[in-house]
């Protein structure tokens, strides 16, 4: 027998759930779309491989992957490939071990930041998107 926490609420929490992983990935993926040119020299300021590249991977990904896992749809590779993306960005762009001071420590906060959110992905991943989903439909 299967222990159910939250009863027949799971799909509504799988819902929540799934909206309050990527609202920061949709919020500055939204950012770096309206805002693309700036996302470029930020991709280059940070090191990122083919500034321009990185910087359409980003908004595919922040933008376009975010909206598709909120509605449910592909969710389970989706929020692997968005994952592994997050594990991506933090070791491009918050290398704290390369830092000192107060720099190190807000780049060590978002690193692990990171971490923390692509272990949400990998979790929505394992469970699905629950009924309310396009998967489900």
């Amino acid at each position: 027998m299967r222990y159910n926490l939250f009863g027949q609420g799971n799909d509504f929490v799988l819902l929540i759930s799934r909206i309050l992983l990527v609202t920061l990935f949709v919020l500055f993926g939204w950012a770096k779309a309206t805002g693309f040119p700036g996302t470029v020299d930020y991709m280059a300021h940070v090191g990122a491989p083919v500034p321009m590249v990185s910087a359409i991977i980003a908004v595919v990904m922040e933008l376009g992957v975010g909206i598709l896992i909120v509605v449910g749809f592909y969710t389970r590779p989706l929020a692997v490939l968005l994952a592994l993306y997050t594990i991506g960005t933090a070791l491009i762009g918050h290398h704290f071990w390369n830092e000192t001071g107060a720099e190190q420590m807000m780049n060590m906060i978002n690193f692990y930041k990171n971490v923390s959110i692509a272990g949400g992905l990998l979790a929505l991943a394992v469970t699905g998107p629950g009924r309310f989903s396009i998967d489900r439909k």
